[in-house]
């Protein structure tokens, strides 16, 4: 029997990974089944949703978060901005169903790298020590001027 192409197998298991990830059952009898074969969907549920985002999307038991910035700090320090941003993370986790306890990832981004020790100071207050995520911090400059920091994660429910 021929030997199928590496491409091929690629495109079958990356077809059967999002059909897992979908909620699809895997039946080796028919591997290249699709998931809408299986008639299964999965669900995404969106709230706080703009015409340009959504603040936050679930989908299974993963919660995505838009970037979140200071609601009432903007041109506060960064103290206070970051303060006021986890914050608002904290009610947009709860609200999901989830909390900072369950995160898996969060991307930083600070106007000036100057101020990354003040934003640690913050957020090693405010993680978890023993569930932390990973974790990428990055100097940008953000949408709006007074804005220094803005913070976007991912958490399990």
């Amino acid at each position: 029997a021929p030997r199928p192409s590496n491409m091929r197998v690629a495109v079958v298991l990356l077809a059967l990974r999002q059909c897992l990830l979908d909620g699809g059952v895997l039946r080796v009898a028919s591997a290249s089944e699709s998931c809408a074969e299986t008639g299964t969907t999965a669900a995404i549920e969106r709230k706080h949703v703009g015409p340009r985002m959504s603040q936050t999307v679930i989908h299974q038991s993963t919660v995505y978060l838009a970037g979140q910035v200071a609601s009432n700090k903007r041109y506060g320090t960064i103290t206070d901005q970051t303060t006021d941003t986890l914050a608002t993370i904290d009610a947009l986790l709860a609200e999901a169903g989830t909390d900072k306890t369950k995160l898996l990832q969060a991307t930083i981004w600070l106007s000036d790298f100057r101020f990354y020790d003040d934003m640690n100071a913050v957020w090693d207050a405010w993680v978890d020590p023993e569930q932390t995520p990973a974790r990428g911090c990055f100097e940008s400059r953000l949408a709006f001027p007074g804005y220094d920091v803005e913070i976007m994660v991912v958490a399990a429910r």
